[in-house]
């Protein structure tokens, strides 16, 4: 029996070959996002309107982009996340 080393690159071929890697990656990324995001007003007992606020949005905006499962996010707004988080936003194809 041939032993497996190569979990993740097996399952991430699984999920291509069902047509969900894309998804499934997206879905991921958004979570990590709105974790981050929530986390930083928890820890600084930021308000949902602050953050709407600081953000540029309303605060069905910034529910929107708390919850997971809502993949619509642009550029411009991931970019201001990053910069209330006291990040740089990133994007790199390999």
């Amino acid at each position: 029996m041939k032993k497996n080393t190569h979990i993740g690159s097996d399952f991430d071929d699984f999920l291509k070959e069902e047509g969900l890697l894309e998804e499934v990656t997206v879905t991921a990324l958004k979570s990590v996002l709105a974790y981050l995001l929530q986390k930083e007003m928890e820890e600084h007992a930021i308000p949902h309107t602050e953050m709407a606020k600081r953000l540029g949005t309303s605060r069905s905006g910034l529910a929107r982009l708390l919850d997971p499962k809502n993949q619509s996010v642009t550029l411009l707004t991931l970019n201001k996340v990053a910069s209330v988080l006291g990040k740089k936003l990133e994007i790199r194809l390999h």
